[in-house]
């Protein structure tokens, strides 16, 4: 469909006055917003994203209000933010995409103070926002919003795509129009519903890594100015709050790169004296060549492989940067570990693995594989849900077992838990 110059000048106006609306409002997502582009496109159906675009479909855009468009806006970029965009994996698209939609409208809706106009577009009704335990979707992450579907909406997806690219559904105590042709759920109805096919289409790992900068850097930005919603505190807290002091751990657990003093130049208050005195500098504290292995296996949920990653991203800024090694991920078998000398590096290696779960894979790689570099310390973290090898398997590199539950204690090594 061909859109004259004047109607694409009118409906781009239309997204910055409510870009800046937003920001006014609500400054985080006002920033987030910021790194975003805007986009016209006739097949969007209604609105869309893929990470780094918002795309609007014309008609969509002249059937709704300004004030409408702020909250279509809103879902847009709580569905990056909350990184949906890449965490669909191997679920059902259909079934991820209601999981999705009703966490985003009920964080929303709770930001706004639980205000139903806050999610509802005349047309299309009051937007789905409970989860099907009839609980407000705020309080949980679109993958335990997944797991309360019924068995109908997460079957394997027979084909890229399949099961829909919209997230059209209502939970219990939705207003809205009728749910449709979608399965229901604890009373389904209607409600605005967006685009999910093009999640993940330009979306890569440096792209989130990206992004969680990105709302750091908003969230020290419009600290004490914005409501940020139940969900969005829980990423935040994530990516910013470690549970362990990283420092105090390290300092007593491996051996510590101190340079504390220099004989250059020398203390210049005792220059008659007969003894070369050095002069004290300010400490500083380097941790090198420690090698972090993460438990990627089927046991270990995506929020505990977040965790357990954001630990290791809090122990970077407790050193200051100062704290190099590798990162590697293990199941059955062991990921080529990846080095690491700063924060950037660091964020560009992303978790795999999903498999079974074995100790042993590690150290036979430390064995074969790196066995001409000097390794401080190896720490693993996992639940622990798997036989423990040898101590003598070690070859005597301290072993440190991250163990983010209590009921599982190594048998050898130091532990501490997450």
């Amino acid at each position: 469909m061909e859109i004259s110059k004047d109607r694409q000048r009118e409906y781009m106006r239309r997204i910055l006055i409510a870009r800046m609306s937003i920001l006014v409002r609500n400054g985080f997502f006002g920033l987030l917003l910021m790194h975003m582009k805007f986009a016209l496109d006739d097949t969007a159906g209604t609105a869309a994203t893929d990470g780094e675009r918002i795309f609007f479909d014309p008609g969509f855009l002249d059937e709704i209000s300004d004030e409408e468009l702020i909250f279509v806006m809103m879902h847009e970029i709580m569905h990056v933010a909350l990184k949906h965009t890449f965490r669909t994996g191997d679920r059902n698209n259909y079934g991820f995409n209601i999981a999705c939609d009703i966490v985003v409208n009920s964080n929303i809706l709770q930001a706004a103070g639980m205000n139903k106009r806050s999610i509802t577009l005349a047309r299309y009704g009051e937007s789905m926002h409970v989860a099907p335990d009839g609980s407000e979707g705020c309080l949980h992450t679109a993958e335990e919003v997944y797991e309360m579907l019924p068995a109908i909406m997460k079957k394997k997806s027979s084909g890229p795509g399949s099961g829909g690219g919209s997230g059209s559904f209502g939970g219990a105590g939705n207003g809205g129009g009728s749910g449709g042709d979608n399965p229901g759920c604890a009373g389904a109805a209607g409600g605005f519903s967006d685009d999910h096919s093009r999640w993940g289409m330009s979306g890569d790992e440096a792209l989130e890594a990206l992004w969680d900068k990105r709302i750091r850097d908003a969230h020290e930005a419009s600290k004490g100015r914005s409501n940020i919603p139940l969900g969005m505190q829980r990423a935040l807290k994530e990516l910013l709050d470690p549970t362990v002091d990283w420092r105090t751990l390290l300092n007593d657990f491996i051996q510590e790169e101190v340079t504390d003093y220099s004989f250059m130049p020398p203390d210049r208050r005792f220059a008659e004296n007969p003894f070369f005195l050095p002069d004290y500098n300010e400490t500083e504290v380097t941790v090198k060549d420690v090698l972090f292995m993460i438990d990627a296996s089927g046991s270990m949920s995506d929020d505990e492989i977040t965790k357990a990653y954001s630990e290791i991203k809090g122990a970077i800024d407790q050193f200051g940067g100062r704290l190099e090694g590798w990162l590697g991920f293990f199941d059955a078998a062991v990921v080529t570990p990846e080095p690491f000398a700063d924060e950037t590096e660091f964020r560009m290696i992303r978790p795999k693995g999903g498999g079974g779960t074995s100790f042993d894979v590690i150290f036979d790689y430390v064995r074969t594989e790196m066995s001409g570099r000097e390794i401080a310390s190896i720490i693993i973290m996992t639940d622990g849900l798997a036989p423990f090898p040898d101590e003598a398997d070690a070859m005597g590199i301290p072993v440190l077992w991250m163990i983010n539950n209590d009921r599982v204690t190594p048998p050898w090594g130091g532990t501490a838990r997450i």
